[in-house]
């Protein structure tokens, strides 16, 4: 596709002096390639904050992460920062990953900080973004940021950036933010030249404030002493996990932790996968391996940046098996409330959150303990956001999503993997304890609940065609929207973006209760729901699908997945997605 004038310029104006030689060379060298489809990515838009913040492919162009775009965007927050706080003495923390370029990016957006008069709080070395979100608050800072493109593959990287109370930035801060970087007319408003005064690093102290705060969320240490030797075999692939994972499981109590020595060492070419995904089983299959050999009990892995957490049991069979985000998070909360329960701890102002595209197995586990339960938009931002909200009134316990992430407690305000991996283990600890497995408690609480399924399906659509795609697929199932999926009637269209509920039964409109965001969901007459969401930091469109099979025995677990795993794939059929 050849370059239109617009992009033309913006090729042009990254050709001047404001730009380092490395930059023009790598530019000129796709001119002279005649990569007019790389050009057009590279530079047909800027950087947006979507979801998860700055996030994109590393290279040189407006489209892409490099130290100008991410100059801009830190000067464009410092701004930002300068006028919401005036008089005040402003703070921000910064963290970095494993990622190729994330220790220099770090670096960069730090003495931007500092050339601005902002003291900058630089972790030592990288750090998973959960503790970036504690030091925030700890530090008592106004902002901060970690670089990082979470489980992404190895050419991109990224920049999350977080407000005063440690949660990702949320509107109007994040459309304030990019109106101060739409302001910045050339990489020469930047300033570039750190003042190491204001630069203050940071790292094992904060680690055992961290450590003190999370050793509070175990319930039942009892069980953990007597269970000290659970064999556990974890995983960083290759990420920051491993800076805090395995000091927050010895400080929980546990003895007999087994790290995958392959993927012990943090790498940004992650070279033992394809894709540093916790989601995914290819990079689980090291972890696994070593599991079997030494006979453990459970698997534990982060990604990257520690925010997401995978986990492997032994079936009824003695076949090692990944658990999905939505049993983990359902696992989670089940034993977070039944164990507090047991304990005492519970109270009638509690309360747990999940997103609309998670289980809604999580809403029947709180309803069960009369616990309050909430649901947000996609996105740990809004999670938070309802801790901020409900804070001083109501007591949150933990809250997830389906795409790995949990978090227990509030001293941290993102998706925090490293604690999830210490109650991950205190689980399996309790389970053992009473002569059981994570596997089985995870089939007896699905006989108590029904059994819950869902999957994902996520259409990559890349560059700027693959956007516009994205958005006719959207419009398309606005128009056109189906009266029924797999042969089941639908029943109810709730429109996130409109903020809109319609009954087809019975005509009536009601509100979401939430802000705008493009996600469409469809629930049929039998309960199942299907939801479409373009990702909001990755090219990508991706459709839920859950459904609820009964089950009134946990022998019966096999059996219910069979039926329901054909009922979801009937609706992807219908819905020719494959």
């Amino acid at each position: 596709m050849a370059l239109t004038p617009e992009i033309q310029n913006a090729v042009n104006s990254w050709l001047t002096p404001d730009y380092d030689a490395e930059t023009q060379a790598a530019i000129r060298a796709l001119q002279a390639a005649g990569q007019e489809d790389e050009l057009n990515d590279s530079f047909y838009r800027s950087l947006e904050f979507g979801t998860g913040g700055l996030r994109g492919i590393m290279g040189p162009g407006s489209n892409r992460m490099n130290r100008y775009t991410l100059g801009m965007a830190t000067q464009g927050l410092s701004n930002y920062l300068l006028q919401s706080f005036p008089g005040e003495q402003i703070k921000v923390a910064i963290a970095h990953d494993s990622r190729n370029n994330s220790a220099e990016f770090a670096r960069i957006v730090a003495g931007i900080f500092s050339a601005n008069g902002i003291t900058a709080y630089l972790f030592e070395s990288l750090r998973p973004t959960p503790e970036l979100s504690f030091a925030i608050r700890r530090l008592g800072c106004q902002s901060g940021c970690v670089i990082t493109a979470s489980h992404n593959p190895k050419e991109y990287n990224g920049y999350k950036v977080y407000w005063n109370d440690g949660s990702q930035v949320v509107a109007p801060h994040d459309v304030n933010i990019i109106g101060e970087v739409n302001k910045i007319t050339s990489v020469s408003e930047v300033k570039f030249a750190a003042d190491e005064a204001r630069i203050i690093r940071i790292g094992r102290d904060l680690d055992e404030q961290y450590y003190h705060e999370a050793q509070k969320l175990s319930i039942d240490p009892a069980a953990i002493q007597r269970q000290h030797d659970l064999k556990i075999v974890y995983t960083p692939i290759h990420g920051s996990g491993i800076t805090l994972v395995p000091g927050l499981l010895q400080a929980f109590g546990f003895t007999n932790v087994s790290i995958v020595q392959a993927q012990a060492t943090p790498d940004g070419n992650f070279p033992t996968v394809q894709s540093p995904n916790p989601e995914e089983k290819s990079a689980m299959q090291l972890a696994l391996d070593q599991a079997k050999a030494e006979d453990a009990d459970i698997v534990l892995a982060t990604d990257p940046d520690a925010d997401r957490v995978g986990v492997g049991v032994k079936n009824d069979k003695g076949e090692w098996v990944l658990l999905n985000g939505n049993q983990t998070a359902a696992l989670l909360t089940n034993y977070l409330l039944s164990a507090r329960h047991k304990a005492g701890k519970l109270t009638d102002k509690d309360f747990i959150v999940y997103t609309i595209v998670t289980s809604e197995i999580l809403g029947d586990i709180a309803h069960r303990h009369n616990v309050k339960s909430y649901q947000t938009l996609t996105g740990f931002k809004y999670i938070a956001g309802l801790i901020r909200e409900l804070e001083g009134q109501e007591t949150y316990l933990g809250g997830g999503e389906e795409s790995y992430g949990f978090l227990l407690g509030d001293f941290v305000r993102d998706k925090d993997a490293v604690s999830a991996c210490a109650m991950v283990a205190e689980m399996a600890a309790v389970a053992k304890d009473q002569g059981r497995t994570l596997y089985q408690e995870m089939t007896e609480m699905y006989a108590n609940y029904g059994l819950y399924l869902e999957d994902l399906i996520s259409l990559t659509k890349k560059g700027m065609r693959g956007a516009q795609e994205i958005q006719e697929m959207m419009a398309e199932l606005r128009a056109n929207p189906p009266a029924t999926i797999a042969g089941l009637k639908v029943v109810e269209i709730r429109d996130y973006k409109t903020g809109r509920i319609h009954d087809l039964r019975t005509g009536l409109a009601t509100d979401t209760g939430l802000e705008s965001s493009n996600v469409l969901q469809f629930l049929t007459e039998d309960g199942s729901k299907i939801s479409a969401r373009p990702s909001g930091t990755e090219p990508k469109i991706k459709f839920y699908f859950s459904v609820k099979q009964p089950l009134k025995s946990a022998v019966d677990f096999d059996l219910a997945t069979r039926k329901a795993k054909e009922k979801i794939e009937a609706i992807i059929a219908d819905m020719q997605l494959k």
